[in-house]
């Protein structure tokens, strides 16, 4: 069960097709293809099952994976971050589903995870590796309550905890972000190429981000985050409801100005792999936005793209590699000194640090805390990690179907949820690790 969903689905091939190959691998009736994608907890699996990997979300993708990770039904399943692009309720289900199939078939699992909280919960014996080296090793909850090596207290400090973040007091200005009645829907086709139903990927979302502010955005996959974000970027035209960006319309920006607006508004996507070119190296990729938008001469760039890569935690002799030579990780932090490049208003972060270490990903969020503190920046911070956007967000706004089912304060919405789904998603999540 791989990490990355996009580099381990033929794009060309229906889910469903994937998964009956699979099978048919195996000797097992391909008919059970509907049936390991309900298992793995996606939403209405015959439907998604005729439908290619382009077509779904990060997570769904992710789940269409550990179906056919599970079509075998292995002694052995070594999953390898299997839930990092998950929602928690939708993780708990499927390492859930884990534990009964080790429980009731024998299956051995090797757990591949930068998650601490998720390694305490789950696994019986615990490794820890650094650079390829195990630095420590034994019972889990053992390692974890009494850590012999200096990194291993590393990590554990650097977790996320479900706790109040302790963060920097600061202004909000006025608004930047409006957005309004916000609907983006699709036409898809539903058995029959001709026969069409309407998908409302966004339903009437509204919010407002003031400057110097954090909005934290949250829900399941395939709750509407991402169209959410590519709308408020003007990668997607709405189908109602508009975008006021400084208090113009994103919607009716002339060529010009929606240049001048994409230098105001980056995005740091969800998955590096498909965001960052496969033929640039990862200075050429710093690069390119400093480039096109003609800021300093050939030598400045070169110190700029250096100074980038320091900020992320990303070695210098990494920036003459191509993205297939790096990690996850690696090219999630190449993803984000790239939107840092042109000194940007608004920075929206579709899953920014998903896929990072739990050192890395509290250096990254520190970075983004300091960055926002000594330049004012304003964040749309998309997770399905509560503790995450528990730790960096100003305002929570939590999202089902499409739809928004609560927006507060971040501490209200920890500590005084008001709507049931927001409920289950906080019972959902690992217990943290111990300290």
């Amino acid at each position: 069960m791989p990490q990355d969903p996009m580099t381990n689905l033929n794009p060309v091939w229906r889910v469903g097709f994937q998964i009956r190959e699979a099978l048919r691998a195996n000797n097992i009736p391909d008919r059970q293809a509907v049936d390991l994608l309900a298992e793995a907890g996606m939403p209405d699996p015959a439907t998604q099952a005729r439908r290619y990997p382009h077509q779904l979300s990060g997570g769904m993708c992710q789940r269409a994976l550990i179906a056919i990770g599970l079509a075998g039904r292995p002694q052995l399943l070594i999953a390898d971050e299997p839930t990092s692009a998950l929602d928690v309720t939708v993780q708990r289900r499927v390492l859930d589903h884990l534990q009964r199939l080790a429980r009731d078939r024998g299956t051995a699992v090797l757990l591949i995870t930068h998650d601490l909280a998720l390694a305490a919960e789950r696994a019986e014996h615990l490794v820890v590796m650094k650079r390829g080296v195990v630095v420590e090793s034994g019972d889990a909850q053992d390692v974890l309550a009494n850590p012999r090596r200096d990194y291993t207290r590393q990590l554990i400090a650097a977790a996320p905890a479900m706790r109040p973040a302790d963060r920097r007091a600061r202004a909000a200005g006025d608004d930047i972000v409006v957005a309004s009645e916000l609907t983006k829907v699709y036409r898809v086709s539903r058995g029959a190429p001709w026969r069409k139903v309407e998908l409302r990927a966004v339903d009437g979302v509204s919010f407002r981000l003031r400057r110097a502010t954090t909005l934290g955005i949250a829900g399941e996959s395939g709750s509407g985050k991402s169209t959410l974000a590519r709308l408020v970027l003007g990668l997607l035209q709405p189908s109602s409801g508009t975008v006021l960006f400084d208090g113009q319309d994103i919607g009716a920006l002339d060529r010009q100005q929606a240049f001048a607006f994409r230098r105001r508004i980056q995005p740091v996507f969800q998955n590096p792999y498909s965001s960052l070119d496969p033929v640039y190296s990862v200075f050429r990729a710093i690069e390119e936005p400093l480039r096109i938008h003609g800021i300093g001469d050939r030598r400045q760039r070169a110190q700029a793209v250096r100074e980038l890569a320091a900020q992320v935690a990303l070695p210098s002799s990494l920036l003459g590699r191509l993205p297939r030579e790096l990690s996850g990780g690696q090219r999630q932090r190449v993803a984000i000194a790239r939107a840092l490049a042109l000194h940007p208003e608004v920075l929206v972060c579709d899953e920014a640090v998903s896929s990072l270490d739990v050192v890395v990903q509290a250096q990254i969020l520190d970075l983004l805390a300091d960055l926002q503190a000594r330049l004012g920046l304003t964040y749309l911070f998309i997770s399905h990690d509560l503790a995450v956007i528990r730790q960096i967000a100003d305002e929570v706004l939590v999202m089902r179907a499409g739809r928004v089912v609560e927006h507060a304060p971040t501490e209200d919405v920890f500590t005084r949820p008001q709507h049931d789904y927001t409920r289950q998603l906080l019972d959902a999540i690992p217990s943290a690790p111990t300290r």
